[in-house]
């Protein structure tokens, strides 16, 4: 993996975040009965892939890969112990990783050389990290508060996660298709929060590199 650097990253971790966006949807679609130990590989593969991503200096890497440790760790814990405990934990360690990962790509979308197409990827990438910080945090709350959403089925993360990825992402885009509510009064202010994120996301920041791009190539 050494031909990945700060060139051609971001599409390694778009591949990585589509990656783990699609198992999701597979494992929901399909019904494996393997469905957890298939979301908890992806989970895996698609860290490891972020990680590698952002490995320029030393101190980026130790400290992506201390994240990728203990999401290993957490996963192969759970292999042999279905304690809920370890649920809240895997979700906790994933909410800090993409927490992480965006401000990583934020700052080299906006404070690293000119704007190009990499640039762009970039931005897409931070998309859809807001995106997964959300469903982290709807997950979490799935498993704490019991009907927090309608039309949500109760259920361990692996199995709501894409159910609620999709939420998230209908929210963050203000589409609002009706199926999944939020039920309680947390989930309704994280709904609100991303739908305002979401606008002002695309309005501000995309917007605003797409207009530095083309007045490059026009310079």
């Amino acid at each position: 993996m050494k031909h990945i650097s700060e060139d051609n990253n971001f599409y390694f971790l778009l591949f990585a975040l589509i990656f783990f966006l699609l198992s999701g949807a597979i494992v929901e679609q399909f019904e494996f009965t393997f469905a957890r130990h298939l979301e908890q590989a992806a989970t895996v593969v698609m860290v490891a892939i972020a990680v590698l991503s952002f490995r320029s200096t030393r101190s980026r890497f130790m400290i992506g890969l201390v994240q990728l440790i203990g999401v290993i760790i957490i996963v192969g814990v759970s292999q042999v112990s279905e304690h809920s405990v370890l649920n809240y934990i895997l979700l906790f360690l994933l909410l800090i990783f993409f927490l992480w990962t965006t401000w990583m790509a934020g700052r080299q979308v906006l404070f690293t050389g000119t704007i190009d197409s990499h640039k762009i990827v970039g931005a897409v990438c931070i998309y859809l990290l807001l995106g997964l910080i959300w469903a982290m945090l709807y997950l979490f709350i799935a498993e704490v508060v019991p009907d927090a959403f309608n039309g949500l089925e109760q259920g361990p993360w692996y199995v709501n996660f894409a159910e609620l990825s999709y939420y998230s992402f209908v929210t963050l885009t203000t589409l609002g298709y009706g199926d999944i509510t939020p039920a309680v009064p947390v989930a309704r202010f994280l709904a609100y929060t991303k739908a305002t994120t979401g606008v002002l996301y695309i309005a501000i920041l995309v917007a605003s590199l797409i207009g530095a791009r083309f007045s490059a190539q026009h310079q």
